[in-house]
């Protein structure tokens, strides 16, 4: 059982304030990953091998108590730094091993936006709160303006610097935890259920900012989501747990492909659901669609 715990973007690519573009990707490896949280008989992730190329958006889905957010955590260093337990095989971020590497170090490659905004949401200020990872990195005041400034205004939340958190709307809470976290100009960004307390615009929204982080910056993305009607149309892989094991890991049409989804408690977008019963009736329907647009499209080609 694991353990508790839009955009200013425009279609030119991002720069910092020195016009330094973003650094390219990184590569995750996990090499035969077990890990046992302590007290717990089962493994919250069992034999886990697995490769992330620099610039995937890759979706996590699969039913709670799954090893999801585990498998995030062994990656952003919480595990085993922070949740203690017994492990074996090996995490690496291009070759350097996890377990051996300090948060602190890790922190300067991996941005973690938790479910839930509050639980990283705690200064006074939301520009105070955005600074408050570079200021825990050692950065000079005079960077930390300049890479502050740079978030704020990417996140397009400049006028609500002087705000104080606790009175932002839970949108706006959302887009200020992922400031804070690319204010440290992460190369691999991971997002815990980022849609699971949002309206479905501001979820819409939020999903076109990962969207265009990852065009325009190269940040690669892993996202853990019950919501797969959202994020389907921007991920280049779906990987599927059940009981601490990677089930289905593949590019999207495929993987909803899968029969086995719905027994195993993972939610069918309700574009690939339709799809799977009109299929019935013609076979000849074409290949899943993971968007309205491509369901209506093949729907337009069979009533010709």
């Amino acid at each position: 059982m694991e353990c508790e715990y839009i955009s200013r973007l425009g279609t030119k690519r991002a720069t910092v304030s020195d016009g330094r573009q973003s650094d390219k990707g990184l590569m995750i490896s996990f090499e035969d990953r077990t890990f046992h949280y302590l007290n717990c008989k089962e493994p919250a992730i069992r034999d886990i091998n697995l490769t992330i190329s620099p610039g995937e958006i890759i979706l996590i889905a699969g039913p709670s108590g799954c090893g999801k957010s585990t498998l995030l955590r062994s990656i952003n260093g919480l595990i085993p730094h922070m949740h203690p337990g017994n492990g074996s095989g090996k995490v690496s971020i291009d070759g350097t091993n996890v377990d051996e590497t300090s948060i602190t170090e890790i922190a300067k490659k991996v941005g973690f936006v938790f479910q839930n905004p509050e639980n990283q949401i705690f200064m006074f200020s939301v520009e105070r709160d955005v600074a408050f990872g570079l200021e825990n990195l050692g950065v000079q005041r005079e960077k930390i303006r300049e890479k502050v400034d740079w978030a704020i205004q990417l996140l397009g939340i400049e006028q609500l610097a002087n705000h104080p958190p606790h009175e932002l709307s839970d949108g706006q809470k959302q887009r200020v935890a992922l400031a804070g976290v690319l204010a440290m100009r992460p190369r691999i960004l991971i997002l815990d259920e980022p849609t699971s307390l949002l309206d479905p615009f501001t979820a819409l929204e939020l999903v076109e900012i990962i969207k265009k982080l990852n065009q325009n910056l190269g940040i690669t993305v892993l996202i853990v989501e019950h919501r797969l009607d959202l994020l389907i149309n921007i991920a280049t892989r779906i990987i599927c747990m059940n009981k601490g094991e990677i089930l289905y890991d593949g590019e999207p049409r495929k993987v909803l492909a899968e029969k086995e989804l719905p027994r195993i408690g993972v939610g069918i977008p309700t574009i690939a659901h339709l799809h799977r019963i009109l299929s019935e009736e013609k076979p000849v329907f074409g290949e899943i669609p993971l968007s309205s647009d491509e369901l209506a499209k093949s729907l337009n080609v069979v009533l010709k």
